[in-house]
């Protein structure tokens, strides 16, 4: 019988197995990438699809479509990565005190000893200039945008410290791109993108709420809090009352957004979208097991997934 492979060194506990930082990356190199989480991609997935969503819906808008979309989501794309890495970033240095006491986190690398805290605020902010190089090349009011971006970045690692119900503060950072990406195309923001924006919130809050499920031992000992606490067994209820949220919102922004083009077949095709993904969230109440630590986690990775559908159906629309 084969033995298992052993981890690789500083291997943090809930990284993808067989990443590319673990396999490919140097050595030097590793603790830094892990620090943002690039071992661990779900995350900057789920910042990034808002943003997608903001810009296929200002498209249908305003019926306008260029070159510069394409650069507004390949902006977006490398932005959400470098963002993602100096809010993951932030979040460990202002964590990392907590982060020791928590079982799945004393792997990370400011806890583990791998990086320096000096170390690690100084990789931030390269992340977060690179970020803003990205965010120059866009409309003034984007930019904007993009600068009031970092108020609920910098209070989200504190959250959980004053309110049960730091996974509002995530959403809030996490869905800021439906606001930018929409604003970068139109060059305003419209009220489409705000009720986008709380959909997004919805669909947060449904997510991180079954991901903070892994930590609620650690996190009561230590004083820590999040809705998964605050819901306890009573999860299911409460994260149906996301799912409807969610798909109500968005189904409205959809309208919003298409209203002006009177295009009814496109109308229906948008509309599919967020009804889609309210049934691939319903699918993952269905498998829900607050108990299980690693049908968690594969619920919350799969929500990836979870954004992506009403993406298709928004472009899908865009063809009709």
């Amino acid at each position: 019988m084969q033995e298992p492979k052993p981890a690789p060194d500083g291997q943090v506990a809930d990284a993808v197995k067989d990443n590319w930082v673990d396999l490919y990356a140097p050595g030097p190199a590793r603790p830094y990438l892990r620090l943002s989480r690039a071992d661990r991609p779900i995350g900057t997935w789920l910042l990034l699809i808002p943003c997608w969503w903001g810009l296929a819906l200002a498209i249908h808008f305003d019926g306008q479509m260029g070159l510069h979309d394409l650069w507004i989501a390949l902006g977006c794309g490398v932005g959400a990565w470098l963002m993602r890495g100096a809010g993951c970033t932030w979040n460990d240095i202002s964590d990392r005190d907590y982060d020791g006491a928590v079982e799945r986190t004393r792997s990370r690398p400011i806890p583990a000893g791998q990086v320096s805290v000096t170390g690690a605020v100084v990789w931030m902010c390269l992340q977060a200039l690179m970020a803003f190089g990205i965010l120059l090349t866009f409309n003034t009011a984007a930019i904007l945008l993009g600068v009031l971006a970092l108020l609920p970045v910098a209070i989200y690692p504190f959250a959980k410290r004053f309110t049960w119900w730091p996974q509002v503060f995530l959403g809030l950072a996490f869905n800021w791109g439906a606001l930018l990406a929409w604003t970068a195309h139109a060059g305003e923001l419209g009220a489409p993108a705000v009720v986008l924006y709380c959909s997004g919130i919805a669909w947060t809050l449904f997510y991180d709420t079954i991901y903070a499920h892994q930590d609620t031992e650690d996190d009561a000992l230590i004083g820590i809090r999040s809705t998964a606490r605050l819901f306890g067994d009573k999860t299911g209820p409460w994260l149906r009352r996301f799912l409807v949220v969610t798909v109500g919102l968005m189904g409205l922004s959809v309208i919003f957004a298409l209203q002006p083009g009177g295009n009814i077949l496109a109308m229906v095709v948008a509309l599919a979208g967020p009804w889609a993904m309210g049934w691939h969230m319903a699918w993952q109440l269905r498998g829900l097991d607050i108990e299980n630590n690693d049908k968690l986690l594969q619920l919350f990775r799969c929500n990836r997934d979870t954004g992506f559908i009403p993406l298709i159906f928004f472009v899908a629309a865009l063809l009709v």
